[in-house]
């Protein structure tokens, strides 16, 4: 396999970022859910818990999907959990229902609010986006979310400056409170949690990875990349701080409150990319676990069945976003979830994983020393 550096050290977390955006930070809601409740400078603490626990924890998990050859969630937790790795199996349904319906509600939203449309063609339109995506399958998804996520760092970090630029007096003075509320680190804990969610769907790339240093540089960027956007959101919302904590779609507040019509659609259509994103990154990794099962048995995952599968997860989980408004959905859906994911990601991957990480290097070391002597 040919390589580069950017599919090397670049690639695997502009997925990552792909993946956790649209149920992450891409509305703004949960930045408002995790972080805004705890204050200004409260939530900027908490950001930074969740990116040291992603580049700590990508690091880790990075460098196991190397040496156990995990490319499917499948097979990286069976070998890092035995048995139990059900457990994430069930978990990891759940909290990709939960994100899916989430991205179901907020791509709704937006074709209803901004373009006064019925609210099913946002629905329609996500259903067709994340369809076409996993039908041509993984390479075609692998350049959408790196072309995507570049577009989306341009995009964002030019909202940023906009609303810095128009409201720079408001956001100065949001920080001048230094305000600190609440179990800041606990929320940036559990905020880091539920979105490694996206590890599952990241492995597909991991196979450009040939070295342990490739895989922890890798693994440490990836959580970087991952937050980034995150942050500027987060200092957008600042500029109508604290009232924007209870919009429904925060972002879609601060841009009505730039008055650029040009701008607005630009940014709605980055927005949408970013669910068609996250949507496509977390049903192949569902698609691939299958496939794996398929690959077994000497059989292939036939496209068809991959574009079925993909868009009848989807609309399920939309059906739930239509019955539970998108507020309750991210404080009651996300907060209990997070629990478990420190239970059964984290922790296996920083003691189980971390530990046989540690052992191979030590065989390998007393492999090379036996042939020498």
């Amino acid at each position: 396999m040919t390589r580069s550096f950017f599919q090397t050290y670049l690639l695997p977390g502009f997925v990552f970022q792909s993946v956790i955006i649209g149920g992450g930070y891409g509305t703004g809601r949960e930045v408002a859910e995790f972080f805004l409740a705890h204050g200004v400078l409260g939530g900027l603490l908490g950001m930074a818990v969740t990116a040291i626990a992603w580049c700590a924890v990508l690091a880790v998990a990075f460098e196991y999907a190397r040496l156990s050859r995990g490319y499917n969630y499948r097979t990286f937790f069976k070998s890092l959990l035995g048995p139990a790795w059900r457990v994430f199996e069930i978990l990891y349904l759940l909290i990709s229902i939960l994100v899916l319906a989430v991205l179901g509600s907020a791509a709704g939203e937006i074709f209803s609010s901004s373009l006064g449309w019925p609210h099913v063609f946002g629905v329609i339109a996500l259903l067709g986006g994340v369809g076409v995506f996993a039908y041509l399958g993984g390479k075609a998804i692998e350049r959408m979310l790196a072309s995507w996520s570049i577009i989306l760092y341009v995009v964002y970090g030019a909202f940023l400056v906009w609303v810095a630029t128009a409201f720079g007096d408001n956001i100065a003075l949001a920080v001048e409170t230094g305000e600190v509320n609440g179990a800041w680190h606990i929320d940036g804990l559990r905020y880091a949690s539920y979105n490694l969610l996206a590890l599952g769907a990241v492995l597909f790339v991991l196979p450009y990875l040939k070295t342990r240093r490739e895989a922890l540089i890798s693994g440490g960027l990836a959580g970087l990349i991952g937050v980034i956007p995150g942050v500027f959101v987060y200092l957008a919302m600042l500029a109508q701080y604290p009232e924007i904590q209870t919009a429904p779609v925060p972002v879609l507040t601060l841009l009505e409150s730039l008055n650029s019509p040009w701008f607005f659609i630009v940014f709605q259509i980055v927005l949408f990319g970013t669910f068609i994103e996250t949507g496509t990154g977390i049903l192949h990794s569902l698609n691939e676990r299958v496939a794996s099962v398929f690959e077994e048995k000497g059989r292939r995952f036939p496209h068809w069945a991959r574009f079925v599968n993909a868009v009848g997860v989807l609309a399920c989980a939309i059906f739930l976003a239509r019955a539970v408004g998108i507020i309750d959905l991210i404080a009651q859906g996300y907060g209990a979830l997070s629990y478990a994911f420190i239970a059964v990601v984290i922790l296996p991957l920083v003691t189980v994983g971390l530990f046989k990480i540690v052992t191979a290097k030590q065989n390998k070391e007393m492999e090379a020393a036996y042939e020498l002597g």
